[in-house]
């Protein structure tokens, strides 16, 4: 009976040896592979939106805070974090571009204005609906209205109002995209969020044609251009295209518009 008790002992002895070896091995081992992380990364991530919003083209914030320290970034990719705070990770990366805030808007006023090419009866989603003619607007780049960006957006920021066009809230939009990226007739589109005015059609047919399908769509008549004191409006296909270092927010564009197709901001 001793015997088999010294033999245990000896058994459990020789494998608590061999533990503790093994276990020095990977404390030794853990010290000299442990890849170590850029202290930068953590600040740069607490400053960024935390939307996780993929407009990057990242998984998430922190993958994105991790790309931005190594270089396989810029900051201009992230849209949803404020300027204020991409000026400050600018500062911890040693420079680059802050760019500023901006938001979403859509360049369409048609909705109801607009005509219906026929009685949609199935699914209620711009996607669906955008399969069948390219979808009931008789405008091709006219707003469906069935609600898709507003489905996708995560901070409520986009809506279908009374008049059956989308329309986004700039104090909610984040700029994340997402609305941009799934909105079937790409007509969503960024401006500076300072920004006053911005083109609400997005057709650049000749005003004859516009005119028989929407009652709101822009005639492309110049008179934005030809008035602005700034000279911050040109024509551009039949579309007024404005340049926002030059605006300064007279609103003389929104008064002299007969459609009413250039919206205050």
């Amino acid at each position: 009976m001793t015997e088999q008790i010294v033999q245990i002992l000896l058994a459990g002895g020789v494998m608590l040896a061999i533990a503790l070896i093994f276990g020095a091995i990977l404390v030794v081992a853990s010290h000299f592979l442990t890849v170590k992380k850029d202290e930068r990364t953590e600040a740069v991530e607490k400053l960024l939106a935390q939307s996780n919003c993929g407009g990057c083209g990242r998984a998430g914030c922190a993958q994105f805070a991790e790309a931005l320290v190594k270089g396989e970034a810029k900051l201009s990719d992230c849209r949803a974090t404020p300027a204020a705070n991409k000026e400050k990770i600018a500062a911890i990366l040693g420079g680059g571009d802050a760019g500023e805030d901006t938001v979403a808007v859509v360049h369409c006023c048609g909705g109801h204005a607009c005509l219906d090419k026929y009685d949609y009866q199935g699914y209620g989603d711009c996607a669906s609906c955008e399969l069948i003619a390219g979808g009931v607007k008789a405008c091709p780049v006219g707003c469906i209205g069935k609600k898709t960006c507003a489905g996708v957006c995560r901070y409520g920021a986009v809506g279908v109002g009374d008049a059956g066009v989308a329309c986004v809230d700039k104090e909610k939009c984040i700029s994340c995209g997402a609305c941009i990226e799934h909105c079937p007739k790409r007509i969503i589109g960024r401006i500076p969020k300072a920004a006053k005015v911005y083109i609400a059609c997005s057709n650049h047919g000749k005003g004859k044609e516009v005119t028989e399908l929407c009652k709101n769509g822009c005639i492309g008549c110049g008179l934005c251009a030809k008035n602005c004191p700034q000279g911050a409006i040109s024509m551009q296909d039949g579309l007024p295209v404005i340049d926002y270092a030059k605006c300064v927010g007279c609103l003389v564009c929104v008064q002299k518009c007969p459609r009413k197709c250039i919206k205050e901001h």
